[in-house]
C-alpha cells in the first residue's frame, strides 16, 4: 500500500519503512492511538435501511491474491487473479493503483463479493468486487483494500 504518510522515506534497499511480508502480521494493524483521524472525513451512512433477505443475498468470501498486475493501457486498473477457495481461479479488476502496486497484494488475503455479475472492462472479464474503505483526509481520497490475516483460508464466507 502506498504510504498515507506523505513524509514516509525510504530505507536504502527501497522498501519502505515498516514495509510489511505478504505472511508477516507483525505491524499488520496499527492501534488507532498511534493514527490521527481528525483531518479525515467518511461519507453518512445510508438513511434508506436494506432488509435482511436481500443483504443475505450477497455472498462475501475471503480470497487469496495469487498474482496481480496492470492491466495494459490502463492507468487504473489492478487484474487480480484470486483463490476463492473453489479449486477455480478467479479474476476480478479493481480501479486501485493509484494506492497500490501489483506486487504488495501477491499473498495477501482479501474481502471479496463473489456473486456479481460479469462485467467486462478493458477487454477483460470481471468476477466480483474486492471491498475496500473510503474516506476522505486533508480534501484526498484515501482506499484502504480491506485485508484480513491470512489464517482465514481461502472460500472462507463472511456472515
Amino acid at each position: 500500500m502506498k504510504s498515507l504518510d506523505s513524509s514516509a522515506s525510504k530505507k536504502a534497499d527501497g522498501k519502505a519503512e515498516g514495509a510489511q511480508t505478504a505472511g508477516d502480521n507483525n505491524g499488520f494493524f496499527t492501534p488507532n492511538s498511534k493514527i490521527d483521524f481528525s483531518n479525515v472525513k467518511i461519507e453518512p451512512l445510508f438513511e434508506e435501511a436494506v432488509d435482511f433477505e436481500t443483504f443475505s443475498k450477497s455472498d462475501f468470501r475471503a480470497v487469496k491474491v495469487k498474482e496481480c498486475v496492470a492491466v495494459p493501457k490502463s492507468k487504473k486498473l489492478l487484474q487480480f487473479t484470486l483463490d476463492d477457495g473453489t479449486g477455480t481461479d478467479r479474476t476480478i479488476l479493481s480501479g486501485i493503483h493509484a494506492y497500490y502496486e501489483p506486487e504488495e497484494l501477491v499473498g495477501k488475503t482479501l474481502i471479496a463479493i463473489t456473486n456479481l455479475p460479469p462485467r467486462a472492462m478493458m477487454g477483460i472479464e470481471s468476477c466480483g468486487m474486492l471491498l475496500s474503505a473510503v474516506c476522505e483526509e486533508n480534501g484526498e481520497e484515501k482506499l484502504n483494500l480491506l485485508m484480513v490475516d491470512n489464517h482465514i483460508p481461502a472460500g472462507a464466507k463472511l456472515y
